[in-house]
């Protein structure tokens, strides 16, 4: 058992980035990571192998996330957001996306990646692009992640999300329609220039490719 916990624990980074794109917050990932670990570990003896144990520990991850997000008590309370006021203070609208955070890449890619993996998931757990993902609906988000960065096939994320292949291609085609008319621009500046170059191609290539 300590080697399958062991074996687990190895997919830890790439679940935390996973969780990251889901949820916009590297607090909620790694909550999630770990809901995802005590689900695994309860389920592991039903892992039948017709998968790699990454791509099932990314199936539990995103019913984790999903869970997560449908769970409103887990988002910041305005009450959290800022020192006390009083009952004359002037209301405060803050943004959707304003509990954004960045997440570092030693947390959310693989090490044992390869180079060329490690160079495709660098621009997608930057903030801006995870900022953009935060305005879809969950299921569209799950979906875009799951085939734009995983390279996951429309069937495998049917399978995962007990949804159609044509409910999978619907759900990408108003992802990339609502992505496209979200310029980057409007998420928080806290990019150098050249991670913004970096960003603004993957966008542009995630938003435009065609399903």
């Amino acid at each position: 058992m300590v080697q399958n916990v062991s074996h687990l624990d190895q997919h830890r980074a790439a679940l935390t980035g996973h969780c990251y794109r889901m949820l916009g917050s590297a607090i909620d990932a790694d909550d999630a990571v770990q809901e995802t670990m005590v689900r695994a570990w309860k389920s592991l003896d039903g892992f039948d192998g017709r998968s790699s144990l990454r791509t099932w520990l990314y199936r539990i991850a995103t019913h984790a996330c999903l869970d997560a997000l449908s769970d409103r008590k887990r988002r910041e309370r305005p009450i959290e957001g800022g020192p006390h006021g009083t009952v004359d203070d002037v209301l405060e609208e803050r943004p959707r996306a304003h509990w954004l955070e960045p997440s570092p890449d030693e947390k959310a890619i693989p090490a044992d990646g390869d180079p060329a993996e490690r160079l495709m998931l660098r621009p997608s757990i930057r903030l801006a692009f995870v900022a953009a993902l935060q305005h879809l609906p969950p299921k569209q988000r799950a979906a875009s992640i799951l085939t734009e960065v995983l390279g996951w096939s429309a069937a495998e994320v049917a399978t995962t999300l007990d949804t159609s292949i044509a409910g999978v291609n619907s759900a990408l085609q108003r992802a990339r329609a609502a992505l496209a008319t979200r310029p980057l621009g409007d998420a928080p500046a806290v990019l150098t220039r050249a991670q913004t170059a970096l960003v603004d191609s993957y966008y542009d290539a995630f938003a435009t490719r065609p399903v």
